[in-house]
């Protein structure tokens, strides 16, 4: 069973920073992409970015330069570095196996992220 865990969200200024973790147990970590997302109130998910196995790192245009993945496969845990926080970025974040240009498991439970003016 394909268990993922966000932690690390958090209220912080605008302009701060925050590091999310995503724990995943039951799945063959390695072998996989892995992407971060948000989902803004009332909003879709919205992929933020992605790591492929091999490491190679790519983001939407809305956080490049101010957020940084990165995974340890060794710990089956993907990371997401986020600075420069701005309003626009509050959201519940979650991680997935990415495939095929989209989310691969159901949603785990997410973390908020919240950046006050």
């Amino acid at each position: 069973q394909v268990q993922l865990v966000e932690s690390g969200g958090g209220l912080v200024q605008a302009g701060g920073s925050l590091r999310l973790s995503c724990a995943a147990s039951g799945i063959n970590f390695s072998f996989n992409n892995w992407g971060w997302y948000r989902q803004a109130p009332g909003k879709q998910h919205e992929l933020v970015a992605v790591i492929t196995s091999g490491g190679t790192t790519t983001y939407a245009d809305s956080v490049k330069g101010r957020f940084t993945i990165s995974r340890d496969n060794a710990k089956n845990t993907a990371y997401l570095q986020m600075n420069s926080l701005k309003p626009e970025d509050t959201a519940v974040y979650f991680c997935n196996v990415h495939k095929y240009g989209r989310n691969w498991y159901d949603w785990g439970q997410g973390t908020q992220v919240t950046v006050s003016a």
